[in-house]
């Protein structure tokens, strides 16, 4: 029964986009559907927000208009991992052989209704949250973000993997406390702590995939960094050790594998390309990564550890406050990505990164502030009944449907939000500079979603104590602040309606209307 609904949910995506034929690559992250199109214009995204297991649509900022940037469909945690092989199989039976010739699409018609000042309906709102959403992403096609997100995705396709291997080590941390299956602790260390042994490895594949190399390559020349033999390398006087520069040494080297291969691919006789190229890529990349590049990066690493633990020990409240309040717009633009080497990074060095409870806690602020709307405007039923299907998800730590369909269309909550962001956020970086050190041992889920995977030396009562606590004020600063500076009398006025008929009290359909006076 729950494959056939998520063919059905596959199925009824998969016109809206365009048809198979406008599909050049589907891939899949936590929450998002991501399709690369050949043509945005046949989209369909009021449709497309419309269907019940859509919980909305972002756009890469990256992407120019009518180019071929990636399209996301916010299926939420767990759904998406189901929909997207049913969408894949759905995409290769349809395809034709001959898909140059394609329609021509409706006109977009997202942005909003022209003479209207103030969206005074739910749809009305994802119109304007629609719009907004693309003149922010026009403004963010710089070279130095479309960077970032290509960055973000070599990490995206690693996060199942990271959140698995967290919770298994967050259950083994449990069992080796309790004194509770001594002999099963070894195989969930093992089990947990396999894939990042070797997460270099994946990262450089991911890397010369992204960047247009061979990925086999990539993986080859970041395998370097993890392989024990270089501990017996001296180079300038230091021996290397086994893992040394971590995931941003194998995202440098397998990026530098790509343009030596590209450079070989240009001068290479293809007479001798299957030998000479790989060789030279792996070769030179190898000796570049050997002698200087993890210097670099383990250099750049221990300073990125230094620097977090630093700035939580001394000025966590303030950090809290700042990471907080701001990461809400990141959320907005699809940028929050870019954070994920720096969590891995932290990861790798202390098992769990303090960051990402103290980011979530923008999440919190956003279900605040939602709640505070919902209460503001009891006689907009179309609002509310949005803000209702779209607050599990937010629970849940996925945002994207308050935001765009609630706080950043209205404008005063989505910066109230952001406000109760910055509360739970200080909150949770008083209570780090305070000594109560902890963190996410994987990167991911947010919301009530992080519980099982908080860890950190104080234990895990504190630990949880402390999040529930920091949730907790970015759900009570998020609502009053809202509640009380969300809104002008204007805005109360246009919002505070009913604009879609009572069924009970509507006339048949056969009937005209007849006007109350």
């Amino acid at each position: 029964m729950s494959t056939d609904k998520n063919r059905a949910t596959a199925a009824a995506i998969l016109p809206l986009v365009g048809g198979p034929d406008n599909i050049s690559s589907i891939a899949h992250c936590m929450t998002r559907l991501r399709l690369a199109l050949h043509d945005r214009s046949l989209v369909d995204d009021q449709a497309l927000r419309a269907l019940p297991a859509v919980l909305g649509v972002v756009e890469d900022p990256g992407a120019p208009p009518g180019g071929r940037g990636t399209y996301q469909i916010v299926l939420g945690p767990g759904t998406v991992a189901r929909v997207t092989p049913e969408f894949e199989a759905l995409v290769e039976q349809g395809r034709t052989p001959a898909a140059g010739a394609r329609r021509a699409g409706p006109a977009d018609t997202d942005g909003p209704a022209g003479g209207t000042r103030t969206p005074v309906t739910a749809a009305e709102l994802a119109d304007r949250g629609a719009a907004l959403k693309q003149a922010r992403q026009a403004r963010n096609r710089t070279p130095v973000k479309l960077f970032l997100r290509r960055i973000a995705n070599v990490f995206v396709p690693l996060i199942p993997a990271l959140i698995g291997c967290g919770i298994i080590a967050g259950l083994n941390g449990v069992l080796l406390n309790t004194g509770w299956l001594p002999a099963v602790v070894p195989a969930l260390a093992a089990i947990a702590s396999g894939f990042m042994s070797l997460i270099a490895v994946f990262v450089g594949y991911n890397t010369g995939k992204e960047f247009g190399g061979t990925p086999i390559l990539g993986g080859a020349v970041a395998a370097v960094i993890v392989f024990p033999g270089v501990a017996k390398i001296d180079a300038f006087g230091q021996h290397l050790s086994p893992g040394q520069g971590g995931v941003l040494g194998a995202l440098a080297a397998a990026y530098l594998a790509v343009h030596v291969e590209k450079l070989c691919r240009r001068w290479v006789p293809e007479s001798l390309d299957a030998l000479v190229t790989p060789t030279l890529t792996v070769l030179a990349s190898g000796l570049v990564t050997i002698f200087g590049l993890m210097f670099l990066a383990g250099a750049v690493a221990d300073a990125i550890g230094s620097f977090a633990t630093w700035l939580l020990a001394t000025g966590g409240a303030f950090a809290g406050l700042i990471l907080g309040g701001l990461f809400l717009p990141l959320v907005m633009l699809g940028l929050h990505q870019a954070l994920i080497p720096i969590h891995t990074t932290l990861i790798e060095q202390t098992g769990h990164t303090a960051l990402l409870p103290i980011l979530a806690m923008a999440g919190a602020g956003q279900v605040g502030a939602a709640l505070a709307v919902h209460c503001r405007v009891p006689h907009n039923r179309s609002l509310r009944t949005t803000i209702r299907s779209a607050l599990p998800a937010g629970f849940l730590g996925v945002g994207e449907p308050l935001i765009y369909g609630v706080s950043l269309p209205l404008g005063r909550p989505f910066v109230t939000a952001c406000v109760g962001g910055a509360a739970g956020g200080a909150f949770v970086g008083l209570c780090n500079q305070l000594g109560i050190a902890f963190g996410a041992t994987a990167i991911g889920p947010s919301g009530w979603a992080l519980f099982p995977l908080l860890d950190g030396p104080s234990g895990l009562g504190l630990n949880l104590a402390v999040y529930a606590g920091g949730l907790l004020a970015g759900y009570v600063v998020g609502f009053a602040a809202t509640w009380f500076f969300g809104f002008t009398p204007q805005m109360l006025a246009d919002l505070n309606t009913d604009h879609e008929p009572d069924p009970a009290t509507a006339p048949p359909a056969n009937e005209p209307a007849v006007a109350k006076i």
